[in-house]
Order: C-alpha cells, then sequence, then structure tokens
C-alpha cells in the first residue's frame, strides 16, 4: 500500500477548525512536525492560549480527520499550549517573570471587578496557565479575603518578596502586610510608589497571565498603573445600570489614551433570580452592558447573574471556579477566561527581548 500525500493529510486536517478562532490548525500555522513513515504519521498542533479542557476532544477530532485519508494507519497526534509574552504599551519594559498582564477595571467601586477578576484568574490556571493575581487596590484589598489566605510574605533575600500562594495563583497584595482593620491613609504618591514596589518586587516565577485587579476610577493611581505597567489588555466590568455604565466609559477612555486595548466587557449582576420562586429580575436594568459594548464595538465577554452563591464563595476564600468548578456560573466565568486568553493568543508578539540595545555613541 502506497504511503498518504503530504497534501492529502493537510486537506483532511483542514477540516478540522479551532471553536475559539474560527480557523483551522493548517492555515493558522499551527500544525508542525508534520512526519509520514509508511502509513504511520505523526505531528504537533500548538494553541497559543491554555485550553486543557479542549485537548482531549481535539486530539480526537484531529486522529479522526488523519485516518480518513486512504493508506492512514496508526496517527500519533501531541496537542499543547504554548503561551509567549504579546505586545504592550509602546515604551514600557515587559516585566520580569510575566509575559502577558490583564487589568479588570471598572469606573467605580461596588460592580463585582474584584470577584470577577479573581474568577478569571482561576478559570485560566484550570485551563493549564501559570497565573498571578496582583491586588492593586490599596486602599482597599479584598483578593486576601477571597482567596482564603493570610499571613506575610517571605523574603529570601531581604529585598524582594515571594509571592503567597492560593487555590495554585501567585498573590500579591498591599493586604499581607497591613493588618485587615489598620486604614491605609496616603496620599496618591505613597500609595503608587507602594504598588509599583509591590508589582515589581514580588519574585513572579513564569507567570503566563498576571490579573490586576484594578482599583476603581480613574485618578492619579489608575493612570500611572496604565502608562507604567506593560499591560497587554483591559477587561472592563460594569453592571447594566446607567450610573455604572457612565463611569465604565470613562475606564474605557482613560485606557485607550493610553494605548491598551480592550480584550472586552464583563456584565456583572445582569439579572436577579428568585432562589425561592424562579422569578427573573433585571434590578439593575437590562442589557446595558450589550449595548456598551456594541456602541464602542468591543467584545461582550460575557453576563454574569446576582446571586447569593458568588457573594458567600467569594467571602468564605473559594471563589465559585473552584467551590462548583463544574457549575453553571463557573462555567460562563470560564468561557470569558477562554476568550480573553484567544484575544490575547490573536495579538502581536512582543519581540524587544530579542533586539541587543543600541547605543548610539557621538564622533568626536
Amino acid at each position: 500500500m502506497t504511503s498518504p500525500s503530504e497534501a492529502s493529510l493537510l486537506d483532511a486536517l483542514k477540516t478540522v477548525v479551532d471553536p475559539h478562532t474560527g480557523k483551522d490548525f493548517v492555515a493558522g500555522r499551527q500544525l508542525k512536525n508534520l512526519k509520514i513513515d509508511g502509513d504511520e504519521v505523526a505531528f504537533d498542533v500548538e494553541l497559543g492560549y491554555p485550553a486543557k479542557s479542549l485537548i482531549a476532544g481535539l486530539r480526537r477530532q484531529l486522529i479522526a480527520a488523519a485516518r480518513s485519508v486512504p493508506g492512514v494507519g496508526n496517527v500519533s497526534v501531541n496537542v499543547t499550549s504554548r503561551i509567549t509574552a504579546h505586545a504592550v504599551q509602546r515604551g514600557v519594559q515587559l516585566l520580569p517573570g510575566v509575559k502577558n498582564i490583564i487589568a479588570v477595571a471598572s469606573g467605580k467601586g461596588g460592580v463585582g471587578k474584584s470577584t470577577t477578576a479573581v474568577n478569571l484568574a482561576l478559570a485560566l490556571a484550570a485551563e493549564g496557565a501559570t497565573v498571578g493575581v496582583l491586588d492593586a487596590d490599596i486602599y482597599g484589598p479584598s483578593q486576601p479575603m477571597m482567596l482564603g489566605i493570610s499571613g506575610r510574605p517571605e523574603s529570601l533575600d531581604g529585598q524582594t518578596m515571594e509571592p503567597m500562594q492560593g487555590h495554585g495563583l501567585q498573590v500579591a497584595s498591599i493586604g499581607f502586610l497591613v493588618d485587615a482593620d489598620q486604614a491605609m491613609i496616603w496620599r496618591g504618591p505613597m500609595a503608587t510608589q507602594a504598588l509599583d514596589q509591590l508589582l515589581r518586587q514580588t519574585n513572579w516565577k513564569d507567570v503566563d497571565y498576571l490579573v490586576v485587579d484594578m482599583p476603581p476610577g480613574t485618578g492619579d493611581i489608575q493612570l500611572t498603573l496604565s502608562q507604567r505597567v506593560p499591560i497587554t489588555g483591559a477587561v472592563i466590568v460594569t453592571t447594566p445600570q446607567d450610573i455604572a455604565l457612565l463611569d465604565a466609559k470613562k475606564g474605557l477612555s482613560m485606557f485607550e489614551k493610553v494605548g491598551v486595548p480592550i480584550l472586552g466587557l464583563v456584565e456583572n449582576m445582569a439579572v436577579h433570580v428568585c432562589t425561592n420562586c424562579g422569578h427573573v429580575e433585571h434590578i439593575f436594568g437590562a442589557d446595558g452592558g450589550r449595548k456598551m459594548a456594541e456602541q464602542y464595538q468591543l467584545d461582550y465577554l460575557g453576563a454574569l447573574p446576582l446571586t447569593m452563591a458568588i457573594r458567600e464563595q467569594a467571602d468564605s476564600g473559594r471563589p465559585t471556579v473552584v467551590a462548583d468548578p463544574d457549575g453553571e456560573i463557573a462555567a460562563i466565568y470560564k468561557a470569558v477566561a477562554r476568550q480573553v486568553a484567544v484575544k490575547i493568543a490573536e495579538k502581536a508578539k512582543d519581540f524587544s527581548s530579542k533586539f541587543p540595545s543600541i547605543k548610539v555613541s557621538k564622533d568626536t
């Protein structure tokens, strides 16, 4: 029996489409190391985003596609994820040990930004990524409680800190350095400096995605963060309420002015379902976030309900994605995380580390 041709195999494999990008792996140049030895076929497929839950299904589809070619016997397929650093604002250097930074922001407080940030981080980790969380809210840090972490960070050299660990995440927060009931009575420059130290003096360990839980608003701290921190992209969190949308638009404008791309919008507390009777009620209005996304041509990443379970799980130190990983709400967070990761994978890669620094000396 003659060996299958490479062209016939590639044609067959083109029928398998990445469900998140809508492209086949041949056109996307993700199919690598194709080898044909008699009736044996082997190849690799490399995804640019974490996809632990997808890999088994993709392997089955790819094997079935290859076996549909006459003359193919054994098929060996290796599907992996390779997450690389992507471009950030012009003139801002990448952070050592961190490939991509995702800012989760809102124009105002009380819209569930921190809850969204921690569940987004946990969903990315559940898909196989190495994930960190920076709690950038100096005045009201909430990530230590949400992740059930207590204690002080360790310093091995007296100058830098080791990140705290919670549910598989690397975490840094001012909340680990001060007492829980201590008020941070700091002016803007002091808070900004503390945040900069927290970000740059934490020994992040090969982090694929660092999720930054931004403080609410668009003031001095937020602006400094947006200008100095190498942000790959931002996720805007809002409720459908007109007042929340008004402030979310200000956050959107701030990121646009400093050259940070918006990865999409999450609409929180979109609908309330009564736990007793099942009555559905739009407490904060209907579809405000979706309409804002359409108005500004943003990706609408998803809508989360207003439920007691999300609040209880976050308060107990076990956010929804770890407390009920197979539940309906966790599935929404995971869908949001996949969209964010795919959006980042589609961005231009960062090549700054591959180029030498160029110095121009003036001849005398």
